[in-house]
């Protein structure tokens, strides 16, 4: 069971133009009481302000990749995922 206890989790949250709810949904995760975690945040080439409101975050359970051109949801989380 502390096997278990001491596997680190990915939440992969894909994004795109999502400014508005991107950190509310990083903090979700940010609250939890289990904290061997990192969050990774896919902007999906993103136009908005997703990546200065991420950068802002400074939390070094953060991940951010940035793609570079609009691929849609599934290509997002699969790149989250590698």
């Amino acid at each position: 069971m502390s096997k278990m206890l001491d596997s680190k989790v990915s939440v992969i949250i894909p994004t795109y133009n999502r400014a508005f709810t991107i950190q509310r949904s990083v903090q979700s995760v940010l609250n939890q009481s289990y904290e061997s975690f990192e969050v990774v945040v896919i902007d999906d080439a993103s136009v908005d302000e997703t990546e200065k409101i991420i950068h802002s975050m400074k939390d070094e359970r953060i991940r951010y990749i940035k793609l570079r051109e609009n691929k849609g949801p599934s290509v997002a989380r699969n790149e989250g995922v590698r």
